[in-house]
């Protein structure tokens, strides 16, 4: 069967569809560059079809953009077409981004990203075959996520009790944002974007809308909620003094009454967690990474804590075991007389 062709390159635009630069990380914007059809047409799909978030949907937008601009500048005078990148012109590419001194994990993710929408244009038969099939990925290096000790924890929940029985509405409220990360492992985003509504006090449960827009149900510790409970009463407070100046839609919200955004609530983590230690280089992913290493610790099941943080695939969850078995290693190495 005859592929379609489908023109992408600087010497023949397909619709003129510019857009702001022609890749991520940084690179220079390529003015002559315009985006070609397919790849419109495939974030359109990912997006419409498949129900990727805004902003995954921007970084394959960003990845690819790069690669057709990539292209456009060694398709030479004839330009290029889908159907002729192969192998080579794809390592290439993949030269060109360590050139340009991306980490492996990011050279990684546009990889992913080409090899995608290349599946993609086979199944609408725009190409006869994949070059990217033989090309195989970086070897990423493991790195042991940053994570607190119980001791850590305790130091820390003493701080933050300590500043909020003072009665400040920003220490209450940054109270219970904290028993709310450790109780539940949420991801900052998904934290920050908790609505009102979305929190169930009486049954101690939380709905949450993760990665791909899937929605899970999380439950919430009894600290969490007695937390929660008295940040819930200053609030209601506050937007009854504000008004409608309130945002009565945002669950969490700065002494103005607008809602808090995700640098916010990393800001208001990040001085925290510096109580604790100013140069371990703790954010408010380590609480989500201490969240899971502490299940773990405790026996936890592997496939409950991929469920409760919302892990596509147990492979992602396993780090924390990599974590775990680490600390025992080091205890070994320091209790173990002949170590």
């Amino acid at each position: 069967m005859s592929a379609r062709k489908a023109r992408g390159s600087a010497g023949h635009p397909d619709d003129g569809r510019a857009h702001g630069d022609d890749g991520a990380e940084g690179e220079a914007p390529n003015q002559a560059f315009a985006r070609p059809n397919a790849v419109a047409d495939y974030l359109s799909y990912v997006e419409k079809e498949r129900d990727m978030s805004p902003h995954t949907v921007a970084a394959y937008g960003r990845d690819l953009d790069a690669f057709c601009a990539f292209l456009a500048r060694d398709g030479g005078a004839e330009g290029w077409q889908w159907e002729t990148v192969d192998r080579l012109a794809v390592r290439g590419f993949l030269a060109h981004l360590t050139r340009r001194g991306l980490a492996k994990r990011s050279i990684a993710r546009t990889l992913s990203a080409v090899r995608s929408f290349y599946r993609w244009m086979h199944r609408q038969e725009l190409v006869q075959a994949n070059p990217l099939r033989g090309v195989g990925s970086p070897k990423l290096d493991k790195h042991l996520p940053g994570w607190l000790d119980r001791g850590q924890v305790e130091t820390l929940f003493q701080a933050a009790e300590l500043r909020a029985m003072e009665g400040r509405f920003e220490d209450v409220r940054n109270l219970a944002i904290l028993e709310l990360f450790y109780s539940s492992g949420l991801r900052v985003s998904e934290l920050a974007g908790i609505r009102t509504g979305e929190l169930d006090l009486v049954s101690g449960q939380i709905k949450v809308r993760g990665k791909g827009r899937k929605e899970r149900i999380v439950p919430i510790g009894d600290h969490a909620v007695r937390a929660l409970r008295q940040y819930e009463v200053r609030r209601d407070r506050l937007v009854a003094e504000l008004g409608a100046a309130a945002d009565r839609g945002g669950f969490w919200l700065s002494q103005r009454g607008s809602k808090l955004g995700v640098r916010a609530v990393q800001l208001a983590m990040t001085r925290l967690l510096d109580l604790v230690s100013e140069d371990a280089g703790l954010t408010t992913h380590s609480l989500r990474h201490t969240f899971a290493t502490h299940l773990l610790d405790a026996g936890a099941d592997l496939r409950a804590v991929q469920e409760l943080l919302g892990h596509a695939s147990v492979r992602t969850t396993q780090i924390y075991t990599h974590t775990s078995v680490e600390r025992l290693k080091q205890v070994h190495r320091q209790a173990h007389p002949r170590a």
